[in-house]
């Protein structure tokens, strides 16, 4: 059965890469197989039927950890002669990774058009309507059963953000701040001063 050896590959793939995330003492090695784990989830969510939030996770969590490759690259010294030393002798396991990414792409596609794996309880009570598609059922439950959740989640975020906000702004006796209206009026000749200093002797400031 094609959708049982799908969701076992993706099952154990997900894990190993989970595993790999935690293990790896590159950071960028780390968020590579971070995107490996969220692809593989996408398979999972594909095989089930739930291709909304596949692509939540394709599009979302994956251009997200994009993202966070660029800071981790921007915010950690990584040599980046090093960096490029190493592109020739990770280019094969690059290749392999870029492989089975594109097998699993096929196969979850294969036993997507097989069938879903069938969920729930076996007289379909919980199943939707044919006539309703993964995002509105995902919309209509959401804003009803689980509204005052969402919500609450909605004030974790919210509260988080005002708080990464507040610990970015905060002033500290170590860092020196940018004065823009010192720097606009500052003029050249504040800028370079000529000194002619005898010979064996330094300049001082």
């Amino acid at each position: 059965m094609i959708q049982a050896f799908a969701f076992y590959l993706f099952a154990v793939l997900l894990i190993a890469s989970a595993v790999l995330v935690i293990l790896a003492r590159n950071p960028v090695h780390s968020v590579l197989w971070l995107i490996l784990a969220f692809f593989n989830a996408a398979g999972l969510m594909v095989l089930v039927g739930a291709e909304f939030i596949a692509m939540l996770l394709v599009i979302v969590y994956v251009g997200a950890v994009a993202v966070l490759f660029l800071f981790v690259v921007m915010m950690l010294d990584i040599d980046f002669a090093e960096l490029r030393a190493g592109f020739i002798r990770n280019f094969p396991l690059g290749i392999a990774i870029a492989l089975v990414l594109l097998a699993e792409l096929v196969l979850g596609l294969g036993a997507y058009r097989a069938g879903a794996l069938n969920l729930g309880t076996p007289d379909g009570a919980s199943a939707t309507g044919l006539d309703v598609s993964n995002t509105a059922a995902i919309g209509a439950l959401l804003y009803s059963r689980y509204l005052f959740l969402f919500e609450a989640a909605g004030i974790i975020l919210l509260v988080a953000m005002i708080g990464a906000i507040v610990l970015t702004h905060r002033r500290r006796a170590d860092s020196r701040g940018q004065n823009i209206s010192r720097q606009n009026a500052r003029r050249p000749q504040d800028a370079t001063r000529n000194h002619r200093p005898e010979v064996g002797k330094g300049v001082t400031l």
